[in-house]
């Protein structure tokens, strides 16, 4: 049977040079922690089908696939939690062998496509063949690195660029063309990652004190978390959620929502905006809201805070007490205290509409389970052989 979807490469960089000068055992414990990192990064919609050496092969169908933004958001979270293991790995290394010694040398690039492919079992594995496969393999053979000196990246072909309805330029990507034996020039678009790891490295922003809270609210979602956030950020739940008619939204950076961003938010007639004071992905999202009072308006903070459940997600809002002149400030803390029972009502219905929607996207996607650590473990042994025996990097 045949699939379309996207494929997705995350290839550690750096390994083989890095195996060369290195102690066998430390470095296959390495590779081993670094490959099990991955595919604990790798969330739905995506599925961990492959170890491929020191590369892990994911796919989604395209059915029920998230947004362009929280799909790259996915990918960065991945660069940055393998950035802070490398980091840590260094400032907790007390060995001193080559293999410890060097580790900062390692890095890692991703690798994306969108085509059709079939899915053959192969034991406990489903390999997925075709070939949109092999051009995204082929593609890991490229002159990204000799050309821009990045050794960090993220490579999207023009059809995984199109399907996710991203256009030339953006998310800072730059477009590339890379020569490929037997499928001639493709175009790619590519993305240098380091920057991702220094913005996340950033501290959260504290906005608020316990004091200022008026209204705290908590929901379980039976979805996994990568999807509710996803689905948060897009019109129609979003809209559910916060209790809008529409929205339009302004001062994105470089295509993509983010802190600084506003949400123009429609009531009927009335345009309510929303400036975003904290977007972390998966994480939260913090905006000023603005409240109509007669004579002057007024805010308050509501912030959003996402977090894994295993299977599900718990999703709470907070709501501080309305800043401003002393009765107008009074007047919306009243109304908001009266509003309680319409908030709650919203998240319910946001809660039990994605979970509809979920369950109608994915309820037919027949995907493996979890890769155990044995299989990791086996995957990172087999590089070791295959580089021993003179494979490249």
């Amino acid at each position: 049977m045949e699939h379309r979807g996207f494929f997705l490469i995350a290839d550690i960089t750096g390994y083989t040079a890095y195996l060369s000068d290195s102690e066998l055992e430390h470095a296959r414990q390495t590779l081993t922690d670094l490959l099990e990192l991955v595919v604990e990064q790798t969330r739905p919609p995506l599925t961990v089908t492959q170890l491929e050496g020191d590369a892990v092969l994911s796919y989604a169908l395209e059915e029920g696939f998230v947004t362009a933004q929280t799909f790259l958001e996915r990918i960065e979270e991945t660069y940055v939690e393998f950035r802070r293991a490398i980091d840590l790995m260094v400032l907790n290394n007390t060995c001193k062998c080559n293999a410890c010694a060097n580790v900062s040398a390692l890095d890692l690039k991703f690798f994306v496509h969108h085509g059709s492919f079939a899915i053959q079992p192969v034991g406990d594995i489903r390999q997925l063949v075709g070939t949109d496969v092999n051009l995204v393999h082929r593609l890991l053979k490229n002159s990204v690195t000799a050309d821009t000196g990045v050794r960090a990246y993220l490579l999207l072909t023009e059809a995984a660029a199109d399907a996710l309805g991203l256009e030339s330029g953006a998310e800072g990507m730059v477009s590339r063309r890379e020569g490929v034996p037997d499928f001639g020039e493709i175009p790619v678009m590519v993305k240098d990652m380091h920057p991702a790891y220094d913005e996340r490295t950033e501290v959260e922003r504290h906005l608020y004190d316990p004091d200022d809270v008026l209204m705290a609210l908590s929901i379980e979602i039976p979805v996994p978390l990568e999807q509710v956030w996803d689905y948060f950020n897009q019109t129609r739940f979003r809209n559910l959620a916060i209790g809008s008619d529409r929205y339009e939204l302004e001062k994105r950076k470089a295509g993509r929502v983010t802190s600084g961003s506003i949400y123009n938010c429609y009531h009927g007639k009335m345009v309510l905006p929303q400036v975003v004071l904290d977007w972390r992905p998966f994480q939260r999202v913090a905006f000023q809201q603005l409240i109509p009072m007669p004579g002057q308006t007024t805010h308050t903070l509501n912030d959003y805070r996402f977090s894994s459940l295993g299977e599900g997600t718990k999703l709470e809002m907070t709501a501080t007490k309305p800043t401003g002149p002393v009765p107008q400030r009074l007047l919306a803390r009243l109304m908001m205290t009266m509003v309680r029972k319409n908030v709650e009502a919203r998240m319910e219905e946001f809660r039990d509409r994605i979970v509809e929607d979920y369950a109608a996207n994915h309820q037919n996607q027949d995907t493996p389970g979890p890769l155990s650590y044995s299989l990791i473990e086996s995957a990172a042994s087999d590089s070791l052989k295959d580089t021993q025996a003179g494979s490249s990097d």
